[in-house]
This record gives C-alpha cells, structure tokens and sequence, in this order.
C-alpha cells in the first residue's frame, strides 16, 4: 500500500516492482522492446535522479514531447519521483495551439525528440523559459537521455510529496475553446487509480491495452501489464483494426481503453472479417457520446460475459458517471432515438451531480447558482474528490468553471444535460454549441440523434448561423457514401427524406435547412467530439 509519509503517485510502481518484479509491466509494439516492473522502477529511479543532479528542482515543470510509448511512461515516473510537474500537450492539436499551451505552461525544462527541439529551435518564443533541455535521441546543445541515466542513482528516494503537491499539468484538447492547462495534484491521481480500479473491478494480473497515453500511465499503476499498440494515439479514428486485433489476440488481452472512433474502425472490420476477440472481459469507451448502433455490434465481437462501459467525464474531473452497455441497449437507447439525450448513467461513488440553471458567466458562490428539478435540462455542474480546483495560469477561466461552496467547490462541465427520476444523468451536449433561435433552445445531442436514424447518414451536427440570440438552426450531414454529395439527384432524395424525418419528432421541427459535408473536422484526442464551431462558420458560407 502507499506509505503514509508521502502520498507520491509514483509508489504505486514501487509496490509492483516488488510484489512481480519479473512480470512485464510494458511491451511496445513497434519497436518490440519490452520492460518488466523491476527494470521500470530502477529505470525511472535512475533518471529521476539523473534529472535533479543536472540541475531540475522539485517543482520545476517539465515539458514532455515524446510519442506514447515505453521512454513516455517511464520519463513521466521518474519526474513524479523527483517531485518535477510533467507538461503533456497533446501533439496532435496542431503547432499554433502547441506553442499556446506551451507559452502558457511556461516550461523550465524540455524533455523531447530531436524533431521537437528543433521546433524550439525554429519558433523560439514560446520556449523562452526553458532552461534544462534532454533529448531522446541526439540534438546539439541537449544532455542525452542515456547521459541522464547514467548519472542517476540507484538508491535515489522518490520526494515526499503532499497531497495537494502538483503533479502533472494535463492541457484539454481544445475541443470546444482553447485548450486549458489543467493542474492534476498527487492525491487526484491516487484518487483516480483507487476509483478505477474499484468501479471496473481490475486486477493487477491483467493484460491491458490501453490507446490513450493517460490510460497506459494507469494501467502501471494498476500493476497491469500493458501492450502499446503500433498507431498514431492523435488518430484513433484511422487505426490499422489490425494493429488492435493483433495484440489483443496475441496476448490474450483482458482489457482496453479506446475512444468510440476507434472501437467503430475495429468493430466494423471484425464484423466484415468475422473475427472475436474472446479474451476480452472489460472495454472502457470514453471520449464521446457511444451510440448504442456501436454497442450493438459487439454482441457477435466479444463473449457475453465481457462488460463494455462508458464513463462520463472531462481532464478536469474524471471519471464523473458511468453506464454499462446491457443497460444502454435494454433501456435508454430507444429513449436516445426519440431525442431525450443520451444517457451517462449514475454518478460515481463520492461524485455529487446537480443540474443548474444554464449560464454563460462565471457563478462565483453555490448560493447564486439556480439548482432545476428532475428531468430539466441545465447546466451539469459535479463535485469530487478528484476534481481539480484550477487551470495554470489562467484566472479567468478558473472563474468561470469553478463555484464556490464553503470549503469545497462545484466544478461546471460546460455540458448540458438533465437527471431522471432515477438518477441517471442525460448528456444534451456542449454549453457553447446550443442553438438559440429566439423562440427556443436546440440541443445538439438529441436533435441529431433523430437524424443519425437515416441509414444514409454517418454522422449529423447541429449548428447555428447568424445573430447568436437569433440563430437560424441547420443540421450538416456527413454521408456513409461521399456519392452521395456528388450526385444533385441523390442528394435532393435524402435531403427530403431527412426533412421528413425531421418534421416526424418535435424536437427537431424547427430544423428546415440540410447541408452536406464529407468529412467533419474533430479532436485530436478521441476523433470523436465534432467540431461544431468550425462547421457553423463553414455553414454560414455556404
């Protein structure tokens, strides 16, 4: 168990490393190179150490630009150890939103390869606060990853850390705004390991594959041993289904964490190819609504027995609810179809969820919120342990998520949903997305959900044009079939069609303008979450 005197996160691998020193805690695909609990936990310390004797302070924060991979996971222990704040950014968001972040996190030191000093090098600015920079790889001026461990020591301790110490700065992935530096402290961390691994029941003699650097950082301390699969972790949504099989298959994997987009790939191709994944007992789905047409595949993919989960949460609060595939496909999914939202089941055990009166100001103190009753679609608002109480360096943006409650606070989703008379929590969607055409307020959800009905359609959003308190509502379609856009004909059909469809539900009456477009833009993280801002602008010129 963790030892009373620090509450460090990195203790975590420290007792599997002496519970099955021998057992892999890490085997990486691509290169084929692997690392057992042991060999993880002497390696981490050793740079750890190497770290603090090349000059880093316990404190200081340290950009990590390295793909997920074995020297991710281990670099990112052996700075908790030395009680140093890893910065993840999530490459994928695109250079202009990279130097943001970066800027904003001010980093003193820079652990990366050699590709991304020389982006330091060419847009020095954001980079300006660096003082300590190690490459993984070679670059000129940059202290190698082998020289940091070979300077370590191994009877390096891991700092004392309290439990409202930094540990970790984790940016959003920009999905609706700029994307956020959010402060994680040891004792969130410890929180979540303990929260996941009670909620999905994981046992340390588990195989995981995990597709989501964050993911693969828990399984570690879940004391599983963790396949890193061969793919680019920014492009869930193009992965090889191959390169997931594969390894599942292989060795004989137990469990996996993967965004919707990427179990739709796989699933999709196992359907076509009539492959199963028997040795799958647990699929945690996260990142986006999961429909239940995604769900309903599995049941020829995976044995009866295998639980598929989807949790409800953000970087800042996760996990927050959590609903299990049987209940999604038996109860709420034909309430989905008729455009009540979608539901993200009951709230966790020590998660509060209330719904309040929606607004787009900050809310400084819990008595000036304005709480709704059952079934009244609001502003979803959460408490936690494992919530974090602020974004670095920005004060506004702290303000505007956070409310005041006595000693503790309510952290604002920037989700729209509701609370039925069972407590189950329905998602609505984003805060910032809704259509507001002056008469009412559209919801992007369940308005969409009416249409994704159309066998022609892969995907639907809601957008609005013009006056923002006088919105003109249109529903774009990404077609299953891009002949589709190019035939006038074929287009005019489903057009009329979905206009039908629409007129059908009161929900989605209001909406009398069809768009088509073939691809939509969406997250880096999960290629789930629709960009809908960018499809409103590109609405409103056409």
């Amino acid at each position: 168990m963790i030892k009373k005197e620090t509450c460090n996160i990195s203790t975590r691998l420290a007792r599997w490393a002496e519970e099955k020193p021998g057992t892999p805690a890490l085997l990486e695909i691509s290169s084929g190179r692997q690392k057992t609990f042991q060999e993880l936990e002497h390696e981490s310390t050793l740079l750890a150490s190497g770290l603090i004797r090349s000059g880093m302070e316990s404190g200081t924060r340290a950009l990590i630009m390295v793909p997920y991979g074995i020297d991710f996971v281990m670099l990112t222990f052996a700075l908790f150890k030395a009680g140093l704040v890893p910065v993840l950014i999530d490459p994928g968001l695109g250079r202009k939103n990279v130097l943001n972040c970066i800027q904003q996190a001010q980093p003193e030191g820079m652990i990366g390869i050699p590709l991304a000093h020389a982006v330091r090098k060419f847009f020095p600015t954001p980079f300006k606060s660096i003082k300590h920079k190690v490459t993984v790889g070679w670059f000129p001026g940059c202290k190698t990853l082998g020289h940091i461990l070979d300077s370590g020591k191994a009877d390096f301790k891991a700092k004392n850390m309290e439990e409202n110490d930094p540990a970790a700065i984790l940016f959003t992935s920009g999905s609706t705004g700029p994307a956020k530096g959010v402060l994680y402290t040891h004792s969130i961390f410890n929180h979540q390991v303990n929260i996941l691994q009670e909620q999905f029941d994981i046992q340390s003699d588990e195989t995981d594959l995990p597709t989501f650097p964050l993911f693969g950082l828990f399984s570690c301390g879940l004391g599983m041993t963790s396949v890193i699969p061969d793919m680019d972790s920014t492009r869930p949504a193009k992965v090889d289904p191959e390169n997931i099989i594969g390894p599942i298959n292989r060795f004989k994997v137990s469990s996996s964490f993967g965004s919707p987009a990427l179990w739709d790939t796989v699933s999709q191709y196992c359907l076509e190819n009539k492959i199963k994944l028997p040795t799958l007992k647990r699929i945690i789905m996260a990142g986006a609504p999961v429909s239940g047409k995604l769900l309903h595949r599995f049941e020829n993919i995976v044995n009866a027995d295998c639980k598929i989960q989807t949790p409800y949460g953000a970087t800042e609060a996760l996990p927050v609810s959590l609903i299990d595939r049987r209940e999604i496909l038996d109860q709420t999914w034909p309430l989905s179809n008729k455009g009540e939202g979608t539901c993200v089941g009951k709230a966790i055990p020590g998660v509060e969820i209330k719904i309040i009166a929606v607004s787009d100001s900050p809310i400084l103190k819990w008595k000036e919120a304005s709480p709704l009753s059952t079934n009244t679609v609001g502003e979803i608002v959460i408490k936690a342990p494992w919530a974090t109480r602020t974004y670095f360096n920005r004060e506004d943006l702290t303000q505007l998520a956070k409310i005041e409650d006595g000693n503790s606070f309510w952290h604002r989703m920037g989700d729209l949903g509701r609370l039925d008379e069972k407590n189950r929590l329905w998602f609505y969607g984003r805060k910032n997305q809704r259509v507001i055409t002056g008469t009412e307020t559209l919801y992007t959800i369940p308005c969409e959900s009416i249409f994704n009905q159309h066998p022609g359609v892969k995907r639907s959003a809601l957008v609005g044009t013009g006056n923002r308190t006088k919105q003109q509502p249109a529903i774009i379609i990404e077609p299953v079939s891009p002949e589709i856009i190019k035939s006038p004909s074929e287009r005019k059909k489903m057009t009329e069609e979905l206009l039908e469809l629409g007129a059908a539900s009161p929900v989605t009456q209001p909406v009398k303008k069809v768009l088509f477009h073939p691809e939509f833009p969406v997250d880096v993280r999960h290629n789930a979450k629709i960009f809908r801002e960018k499809l409103s602008i590109w609405a409103e010129k056409q």
